[in-house]
């Protein structure tokens, strides 16, 4: 070792370097922002939230994800469409069945409205009166980010089996007994 000082110069720069404060950071909206939307398949469906036993229209949650594949929130505005469904057809999107839904995610205010923390999903209530919980329905949203970018996304809605009312006939075979 001829020159030990040159030596300890080289480790203190290579080995204490730190970041530069004073330089721009990557973007957030580019670190963390959506890379891409879907309607959540499970639990957006024909719902009836006005509990009166009657659909009033279609819950969708719709859920963003950034570019490590975790749940994330985006702003923007999204419109959603309702076709019928054709079986058996590369695009399933039949007659379209009432005029597009917006919805704007680009205020705090309605952030807050929407966003569900425990889903991590933002929730909207689409209004459909005299849909059938019945038929199978296509839903499109379009989703288009304040920064530019475009989402796009669609689901089957299948439709649901009307519930079986409770039998009110007695049994015909005396004697038998049900558990409470």
């Amino acid at each position: 070792m001829r020159h030990p000082s040159a030596l300890l110069a080289v480790l203190l720069v290579v080995g204490c370097s730190q970041p530069k404060f004073d330089e721009p950071a990557a973007r957030e909206e580019l670190l963390f922002g959506p890379t891409a939307m879907r309607i959540h398949p499970v639990f957006t469906q024909v719902k009836d939230w006005a509990d009166d036993s009657r659909p009033d229209g279609i819950e969708v949650l719709l859920e963003f994800q950034d570019q490590l594949g975790d749940p994330t929130k985006a702003a923007g505005t999204v419109r959603f469409e309702l076709y019928t469904y054709r079986q058996g057809q590369p695009d399933p999107r039949g007659a379209r069945v009432v005029n597009p839904w917006y919805a704007s995610l680009l205020t705090t205010h309605e952030q807050m409205a929407r966003w569900n923390r425990t889903s991590r999903t933002y929730t909207f209530q689409l209004t459909c009166k005299g849909i059938d919980p019945g038929k199978p329905y296509v839903l499109t949203a379009m989703f288009r980010s304040s920064t530019g970018g475009r989402f796009f996304d669609r689901v089957v809605l299948e439709g649901q089996e009307a519930p079986v009312a409770p039998s009110t006939q007695p049994t015909t075979r005396p004697g038998v007994a049900t558990l409470p």
